[in-house]
């Protein structure tokens, strides 16, 4: 079973409300009852046909691209999921895995429903594999799609976790980022002048390096020796950095695009979106309709 996680507006897309609303007309039985319960039904379809279009369209429209190729900016890649350092515990039953959302209810004294006793997930970073490099995935503020999620129940707590394992292929679009050498932007004069900088700051170390006649006060001929030095250690951390192996991140987006992150294959999340865009938009239609029709036979 597909489950929905993480933003509450993406939940629009898979609710439940619409039903509930229908269930509260029934129950109200009287025309304003209806009228409201119509009208919320429509307005909510709207919103999450509107949804699930969106993000049918970000799934179909963007194409998957390779780690070791993937240019920078709003990607979506497959992969591997592989842990990131240590693996991360689930909550209740204390197995391995990438990410886990927990969920702890208890029982109404009533017996007639649950109430939230604790709910959290983790936000470790985990890593994904697609045979032509790697990729840090960051699960914060991702809307998150999992085939995987175990219920139990003991005495009057319930408990509910939901899960990213190593073993599955991890869908995820998003921000793509590449930090290390091949990215460096600094350029050699703006290291000479940063360590430049830095020697300033210390300023008894600066003339007790370059002040060669010590008379307290760095001459041209000392300054061009200062400068001369600083020039061959800025060519140093340059070295350094672009030594430095480059780390691929997967990030939210920072305009605000969709960024997802699934268990599930591209042709089945796809698939699942139109379902969803289609569903919606019947009951946006469906209760106009009735709506219109209350309008102009107020029998109830």
């Amino acid at each position: 079973m597909l489950v929905s996680l993480k933003r509450e507006y993406a939940q629009l897309v898979t609710s439940g409300s619409q039903l509930f609303l229908l269930f509260v007309g029934i129950k109200l039985e009287s025309y304003a009852g209806w009228l409201w319960c119509l009208g919320l039904m429509a307005f909510i379809s709207l919103m999450a046909w509107y949804s699930a279009l969106h993000r049918l369209r970000m799934v179909s429209g963007t194409p998957t691209s390779r780690i070791g190729s993937a240019a920078q900016g709003y990607v979506e890649l497959i992969g591997q999921g592989e842990p990131h350092g240590n693996p991360v515990m689930s909550r209740y039953s204390m197995l391995p895995c990438l990410w886990c959302r927990h969920l702890q209810e208890k029982r109404s004294s009533d017996n007639k429903g649950w109430h939230t006793v604790e709910k959290g997930e983790t936000s470790a970073p985990f890593v994904i594999d697609d045979g032509s490099g790697k990729c840090v995935v960051d699960p914060e503020h991702a809307e998150i799609l999992t085939r995987h999620k175990d219920s139990w129940t003991t005495g009057d707590l319930r408990y509910t976790e939901w899960k990213l394992l190593d073993i599955d292929d991890i869908y995820t679009l998003g921000e793509f980022k590449t930090v290390g050498g091949s990215t460096l932007t600094t350029t050699h004069e703006d290291l000479v002048k940063d360590v430049l900088s830095e020697w300033k700051m210390d300023n008894e170390n600066l003339m007790q390096r370059f002040d060669l006649d010590n008379n307290g006060v760095l001459d041209m001929r000392e300054w061009g020796l200062a400068r001369s030095a600083a020039k061959r250690e800025a060519e140093n951390r340059l070295n350094e950095l672009h030594a430095q192996p480059d780390t691929n991140f997967m990030l939210k987006p920072h305009d605000g695009r969709l960024y997802l992150i699934s268990n599930l294959d591209h042709e089945k999340l796809a698939w699942r979106y139109k379902l969803w865009t289609g569903l919606h938009l019947t009951i946006l239609f469906g209760s106009l309709g009735a709506l219109g029709w209350l309008l102009q036979n107020p029998v109830i």
